[in-house]
């Protein structure tokens, strides 16, 4: 397969404001008609997370800066442009992006027109793409949580094609948000559940009591054979986005990331940047390091690929073609 995995890269895990780029920052305020006043390290600094990083608590601190950018219709709609086309000159060839409508609402949008904003920023580039709609963990948000599905079931099939719960696991756990995944399922949303990241196999466990169809980490269950039994006969795959783990102390290294073990259950795998901004990294740096440290081989490479193209929130003919340019 040599080097054409680079041309063919899927992102079914990537933060829209964890992925705010230092360039597209600047041409964010610009929307907004002011300049940031920072030098680039300082920028730089402001989007990424440092080296000493603890945890994912303190890691979540660096979305802040990049939300506080993404408050009008216009600088929603640019971002998301902005963002595409990143993507799409690194060989991206789908991609989810995904963020919390309640987030940015701070200057009077509602949820429903921060989607359409998104929206009209995914119309405006050539690279084939979807929204995912996060609910934020926490104790005071559960009606913001309930709108974010009930608008993310209005858009479904007009650009939206699931919901998620992101936020501080091991502080807010995963069982406590069965009644927004509740509406989901009512509503028919599909839904994807960031779970054994910063908690353990229960959270996982816990993920899919909720309906989850897909596991936004899941490198956790690697601690629980028979989860990962039930993993791999659900067929639900798991997000795997190794240098944002590294970030927050789920792991030391990359050889630590416990991708062998998963597909070797035969549990589906993904390979995503999570955040590209915060984690300094990109879908090509993810699978490289994961191809170093694990000594992957060609035909390996391409069953990640494969695993993420059906595991799309798409349907089976968009998921047909991206097999097709993976094979090809």
């Amino acid at each position: 397969m040599g080097v054409s995995w680079r041309s063919t890269l899927i992102e079914l895990h990537l933060h829209l404001d964890g992925s705010v780029s230092p360039a597209m920052a600047r041409d964010l305020a610009r929307i907004d008609g002011h300049d940031l006043g920072l030098t680039d390290d300082e920028l730089v600094a402001r989007l990424s997370v440092s080296e000493g990083c603890r945890d994912l608590n303190e890691y979540l601190e660096k979305f802040a800066f990049p939300c506080s950018l993404l408050q009008t219709r216009e600088q929603l709609a640019a971002s998301v442009r902005m963002l595409q086309d990143e993507l799409l000159a690194e060989g991206v060839i789908y991609a989810e992006v995904r963020f919390a409508p309640q987030k940015h609402c701070e200057r009077g949008l509602s949820q429903r027109q921060v989607v359409e904003a998104a929206l009209e920023g995914l119309a405006g580039s050539p690279l084939e793409a979807r929204l995912i709609l996060c609910c934020m963990r926490g104790d005071d948000n559960r009606e913001q949580n309930l709108e974010t599905v009930r608008v993310a079931a209005e858009f479904l099939d007009g650009g939206v094609v699931a919901v998620d719960l992101a936020g501080a696991e091991a502080l807010f756990p995963t069982e406590g948000f069965a009644d927004v995944f509740a509406l989901a399922r009512e509503l028919g949303v599909p839904a994807t559940i960031h779970a054994g990241e910063a908690a353990g196999p229960e959270s996982v466990r816990a993920a899919l009591g909720l309906g989850a169809m897909r596991i936004g980490h899941g490198v956790r269950s690697a601690e629980d054979p028979a989860l990962l039994a039930e993993l791999a006969a659900r067929g639900v795959p798991c997000e795997i986005c190794p240098t944002s783990n590294l970030n927050t102390c789920v792991f030391g290294s990359y050889e630590d990331v416990p991708l062998r073990a998963l597909m070797a259950a035969g549990v589906p795998v993904s390979v995503s940047s999570d955040n590209r901004s915060v984690s300094r990294t990109s879908a090509a740096n993810e699978m490289e390091a994961l191809i170093a440290a694990h000594h992957l081989t060609d035909d390996e490479v391409r069953a990640i690929l494969r695993s993420s193209a059906d595991a799309a929130f798409a349907d089976e003919t968009t998921k047909a073609r991206l097999r097709d340019r993976i094979l090809s």
